[in-house]
């Protein structure tokens, strides 16, 4: 039999170049489900698929904040670009939980015990690049020391925004010197200071590495806002008010988080330009 040229390569000796390059065998073997409601496959990839984003975006946003410590502009907006499709996408992917009646959410919730999402490493490690450094979200990580020693380091690191504070004042602007000096594993405070650099900024030329930065964050910092608002409507349309998974307030928490601003001076500065 002759073969056909245009046709793609099925004989391997071992497992197939695409299977050992995105281990597709091992992704897609990672679902256990724990209850017999067949609701629970979509909650359980879903929250799989969010894991992997949070891991691509936590390493754009690293990659971003190493660009600004080199100064290198072009590269950290290369980066906060990919990430905000990226955050897109993982705003999307919770569509397929957006539309649980409480009575479809409760088949399958006793399977979580005392799970939750605040419980994520890995979504700690984005919040900590946002600049919400807490060392007691150690806490629940003892139990896995690589994972804690992961975390640690990233406690004490500067956070992206930081990183971006830093090069502005390399870059000639007035960013108060308590601010640069801070301790970076503590949670980022606003401070009038860097408010009006942005407006300075803001009121500069449009075409600055400064203008655009504050852009590229700005993106960053809506589209972390509008996750946090999915997630809360999310929620409340599942459970109404009761009490979170793993103990927290649920909606009452989540409120609290949704109302927080990322970047906050990028935002106040705004009421003054």
């Amino acid at each position: 039999m002759s073969h056909d040229p245009d046709a793609p390569v099925l004989d391997f000796a071992g497992t197939t170049p695409y299977e050992d390059y995105v281990r597709a065998d091992v992704l897609t073997h990672l679902q256990d489900p724990l209850s017999d409601d067949p609701g629970e496959m979509a909650f359980l990839v879903t929250t799989q698929v969010m894991e992997l984003w949070f891991t691509v975006i936590v390493h754009e946003w690293q990659t971003a904040a190493t660009r600004l410590r080199q100064d290198d502009i072009e590269g950290a907006l290369a980066a906060l670009k990919r990430s905000t499709y990226e955050l897109i996408s993982l705003n999307a992917s919770w569509e397929p939980l957006a539309h649980l009646t409480p009575a479809q959410f409760n088949a399958y919730r006793s399977a979580l015990g005392e799970g939750s999402g605040f419980q994520s490493a890995m979504y700690r490690r984005l919040e900590f690049l946002l600049g919400d450094k807490s060392a007691s979200m150690l806490v629940p990580h003892r139990g896995s020391p690589r994972v804690h020693a992961e975390l640690e380091k990233a406690l004490h690191e500067p956070s992206l925004y930081d990183e971006a504070l830093r090069f502005l004042a390399r870059q000639g602007e007035d960013v108060p010197e308590e601010v640069l000096r801070r301790d970076v594993a503590r949670k980022y405070e606003p401070d009038p200071g860097v408010e009006a650099v942005w407006v300075r900024v803001y009121e500069g030329d449009p075409g600055s590495a400064a203008h655009r930065l504050g852009e590229a964050l700005t993106e960053v910092a809506e589209l972390v806002w509008r996750w946090r608002n999915d997630h809360l409507v999310a929620t409340r349309r599942a459970m109404g008010s009761k009490v979170g998974t793993g103990g927290s307030a649920g909606v009452a928490w989540l409120e609290k988080r949704a109302a927080k601003q990322v970047f906050p001076e990028l935002w106040t500065a705004r009421s003054h330009v």
